[in-house]
């Protein structure tokens, strides 16, 4: 976040999508009710270290990262919100000063505090306590939300409870720890939502969101008969397929399944980040196949696919579209479809909070191919990633980084390092001298105004050399020998 996009949210003040809390001596229990009252409206963002007046006092930096701890804790202690929610704080600075910003997305269930359920009218959080208004408030979600539809005859022996050791254990991996290590079977499945009671019919029972989890393959089938995933290989056999797999099963084995077609048919090229070995191939396959799975409008008899061609992959999904066009970085607007869905899976760790997949997307694809995916949202929701089988980001970036570094030695007095986002620049430079920065924005997706100061500084550096004008020249990465 700019500073120039939060001082404008400071000068509004508070909304019924914005809150600031001053949180002085830790985080307090209205907090909480914040969190509670944004999940049950429309969701919003929370900033610690704001007086209400919009006064940035800060909270502490060695205090920051346990505040941010303890918060993760609390908000997934069934104890303290329930059904519980996966948040991902985030620490921003402000004037030299500390922030703490949480955003909060709406949600297909209703959350208490202490068991005490608050709704959000206009900047405050009110508590809700008699019955009626906890109804309204069902109604109101269940009509956005599919995934909160209740099947009152759904009994517990129509349900994969084997699947949730697996489940525990996942949760476990992911975050020692975890709450779903002390609860029981029953008091698990309550506790992320997919069991409760729709009040605006009294029915009780398992919902869609736990049907599509953990059910038995002919209970997915009555209860949503088009529902299927098609993984489909197509490289010599353009008209039909060389390999294809027909997925129906629930969507925790479903992942499981295409990320096994996609390991064995794309290639996993070599990778390194922070000094670590990352599988290119399961970070991109990770973040597709999870957003058409927890994403999609599971009532839509439209088939789900998952398509592996000679020069693209690509998934979709239909899709409740909340607006039609491409989604980049730079505008996305993060919108849960199915929330219960997607809190489950990142619990388990297949996928992480809501708009990361589309950061991930664009940065490891572009490490993939070289190019940017396109993310489309409509009716039908695609995401298509470009395959180059000769393309490798690390052939060439250590060549680049090692010349860089070493050669400049002798004339800069010491090795000069380069960050990622400079290598980046620097690599499609030496593809394309004459590349304009409107074009090297796009293909690196750094932002227009920090591409033109980055390349400010390597000019000042001596490492970039502008030759020829504006219209007709080209740019120059400058060797210096010793």
């Amino acid at each position: 976040m700019g500073d120039q996009k939060l001082k404008s949210i400071l000068n509004i003040g508070e909304t019924i999508g914005v809150e600031f809390k001053r949180c002085g001596n830790g985080i307090e229990n209205d907090v909480y009710e914040t969190v509670c009252s944004f999940l049950n409206r429309y969701g919003g963002d929370l900033y610690l270290g704001i007086e209400d007046n919009g006064v940035v006092i800060g909270v502490s930096e060695n205090a920051s990262a346990n505040l941010v701890k303890n918060f993760i804790k609390m908000v997934s202690n069934p104890d303290i919100i329930n059904p519980t929610i996966y948040l991902a704080p985030e620490i921003i600075e402000y004037e030299k000063k500390k922030i703490i910003k949480i955003h909060v997305p709406a949600s297909s269930e209703v959350h208490g505090y202490k068991r005490i359920i608050y709704d959000r009218v206009d900047d405050a959080d009110v508590k809700v306590t008699s019955t009626s208004q906890i109804a309204a408030m069902y109604i109101r979600k269940q009509n956005i939300f599919t995934e909160k539809r209740v099947y009152k005859y759904v009994k517990i022996e129509d349900m994969r409870v084997d699947l949730l050791p697996l489940c525990r254990q996942r949760a476990l991996n992911k975050r020692p720890g975890h709450p779903w290590k002390d609860l029981d079977d029953e008091a698990l499945m309550k506790s992320v939502g997919i069991y409760g009671e729709d009040y605006a019919t009294g029915d009780k029972g398992f919902n869609l969101a736990g049907i599509m989890l953990l059910g038995r393959d002919e209970v997915i089938q009555s209860v949503t008969s088009g529902y299927r995933t098609d993984a489909i290989l197509r490289k010599v056999n353009l008209d039909r397929y060389d390999d294809r797999e027909i997925i129906r099963t629930n969507l925790i084995e479903s992942f499981d399944l295409l990320m096994e077609f996609a390991r064995k048919h794309l290639w996993d090229k070599f990778y390194i980040e922070d000094n670590v070995n990352v599988s290119l191939r399961d970070k991109i396959a990770r973040e597709m196949l999870a957003n058409t799975l927890i994403h999609r409008e599971m009532t839509s008899s439209y088939i789900a696919k998952f398509v592996i061609e000679k020069d693209k992959m690509y998934v979709e999904n239909a899709n409740r579209a909340i607006k039609n066009g491409e989604i980049t970085p730079d505008n996305l607007e993060p919108n849960p479809k199915n929330p219960i869905i997607a809190s489950f899976f990142n619990q388990i760790g297949n996928a992480d909070e809501l708009g990361s997949g589309t950061r991930n997307l664009f940065k490891y694809g572009r490490r993939y191919s070289g190019e940017n995916p396109a993310i489309i949202e409509g009716d039908i929701f695609r995401i298509i990633v470009p395959i180059d089988d000769q393309y490798s980001f690390d052939a060439e970036t250590p060549t680049l980084n090692g010349t860089l570094n070493g050669t400049l030695n002798g004339t800069l007095n010491g090795t000069l390092k380069f960050s990622e986002n400079e290598l980046l620049i620097l690599k499609q430079i030496k593809r394309k001298g004459n590349i304009t920065q409107s074009e090297l924005s796009k293909v690196t997706n750094i932002s227009l105004r920090t591409l033109k100061r980055m390349m400010a500084e390597l000019q000042e550096k001596g490492v970039l050399v502008r030759e020829g004008s504006k219209r007709s020249g080209f740019w120059h990465i400058h060797f210096h020998n010793k």
